[in-house]
């Protein structure tokens, strides 16, 4: 108990009590998830343990509870990493926050008794919500198992929680509900509790990695180192270039072109005055002119002299 009316650090008297949980996680995505929670625990807080049978020098409490909640899980590890890290990694480190409905029976004992009655009897219901947060670090022992530590800070949100409220259904005890002495104490309605767990989690499925363990950029570092590893044949020319133009036979328009004619893209014997005399023939390259006469003009225009 942290902050309550009676609590569990006192001076170099501290109480400790014990829990335990079962959860059911479904990941979400890489970096989130959902958690059906159920905890089971005990806190001892107060100036003493609870000691039935002796007459007690100061007051103690003890109360046993019971919690179902739905809790958010994120990865901040994997929300936080490096894009250009492409190591693997074995430690996560998460944050938690939900909420749930809480069930106890809280014992108390008071200065100078030697019993401990029931002071507070709660069920689960709608009326007994409480919020939870916190943090864990998980550590990735292999594939199917993982270890975590988790330290979850609980908001009762109920001033009767650590044994402060009236004694259930007793009116001798001169006081009710809240008027009690010891609930007095603290202003504040809600009584909180630290809870710090180390647990072991069983991960199912049939994939290699965990959602909750997958980094998507994995994927792409061993892609890229695939294709560095792997030497690829590019294979040209499939039909050969029988012209030996340098234009592949796949796309050459011109399969029989002559040796030592210029091409185009398409292996197509270059023509420039476009006169149907390929260059390699045309002895005037520039000029149109017959076949017959080897590209040139027939009759040349002979400038006027000055």
């Amino acid at each position: 108990m942290h902050s309550a009316d009676l609590n569990s650090f006192n001076k170099g008297k501290n109480l400790f009590g014990y829990s335990a949980y079962l959860s059911i996680d479904k990941a979400i995505t890489h970096a989130f998830g959902l958690n059906l929670q159920y905890d089971l625990g005990e806190t001892n807080q107060g100036l003493s343990k609870i000691n039935e049978g002796s007459t007690a020098n100061s007051v103690g409490a003890k109360t046993k509870y019971q919690t179902i909640s739905l809790i958010g899980d994120i990865n901040l590890s994997n929300l936080l990493r490096k894009i250009d890290s492409d190591l693997p990694f074995r430690w996560a480190l998460h944050g938690y926050a939900g909420f749930g409905t809480i069930a106890y029976k809280t014992y108390r004992q008071d200065e100078g008794s030697t019993s401990a009655p029931l002071i507070t009897d709660k069920d689960f219901s709608m009326k007994s919500l409480f919020g939870q947060a916190g943090a864990g670090l998980k550590f990735k022992v292999n594939r199917r198992i993982d270890i975590e530590g988790r330290v979850m800070y609980i908001i009762t949100g109920d001033d009767s929680f650590d044994g402060g409220g009236n004694y259930l259904g007793n009116a001798d005890l001169g006081y009710n509900g809240y008027d009690s002495p010891i609930n007095s104490r603290d202003n504040q309605t809600s009584d909180n509790y630290f809870n710090a767990t180390l647990g072991i989690s069983l991960k199912l499925g049939k994939h290699q990695s965990h959602l909750m363990w997958h980094d998507p950029l994995q994927e792409m570092y061993y892609k890229l180192d695939v294709l560095d590893n792997k030497n690829v044949d590019v294979e040209v020319c499939k039909k050969g270039d029988a012209d030996n133009d340098g234009i592949c036979d796949d796309w050459d328009r011109q399969l029989d072109t002559p040796v030592g004619a210029r091409v185009d893209g398409a292996g197509v014997a270059l023509d420039t005055d476009l006169d149907g005399v390929i260059d390699l023939h045309d002895k005037c390259v520039t000029v149109p002119g017959p076949v017959e006469n080897q590209g040139c003009p027939v009759n040349p225009i002979t400038p006027p002299v000055k």
